[in-house]
């Protein structure tokens, strides 16, 4: 299948969970190197098998470029995501909202804990400044 067909295929209508999430790579350019972020939103459909339902480039990642990813998805059949794992992104969730109402979004483990050690620590600093 050549890699349009594969990217444009039709996806199972519902995904038990999705992965959305975005590595940047160094892409020549003509004479001169750039970043690309690539785009992926891997999942595990309702027999347990991971998918992939394609890979998107762009040159940042933003919540109104999701918001056009998962529009596709939905309009390639994925009519339900029953979980959305994603990382911090301002607007994110809502962009995942607006295609999938009903899905639930979980922020990731990483990012969690990240959250909680950035909240930990400005504790620390408020307690060290009340009691030096």
């Amino acid at each position: 299948m050549p890699v349009t067909g594969w990217q444009n295929r039709p996806l199972d209508a519902v995904c038990t969970i999705v992965y959305p999430d975005c590595i940047v790579l160094k892409v020549r350019q003509d004479s001169r190197v750039i970043n690309k972020s690539v785009f992926l939103a891997p999942g595990i459909n309702i027999e347990g098998q991971k998918e992939l339902p394609g890979m998107w480039l762009a040159e940042n990642e933003g919540a109104k470029f999701w918001l056009h990813v998962l529009t596709e998805l939905k309009n390639r059949g994925l009519n339900d995501i029953l979980i959305a794992c994603v990382d911090g992104l301002k607007g994110f969730p809502d962009a995942i909202n607006a295609v999938y109402p009903q899905a639930r979004v979980q922020l990731c483990v990483v990012h969690m804990v990240r959250n909680s050690l950035q909240s930990a620590v400005r504790l620390l600093e408020g307690l060290q400044s009340r009691h030096p």
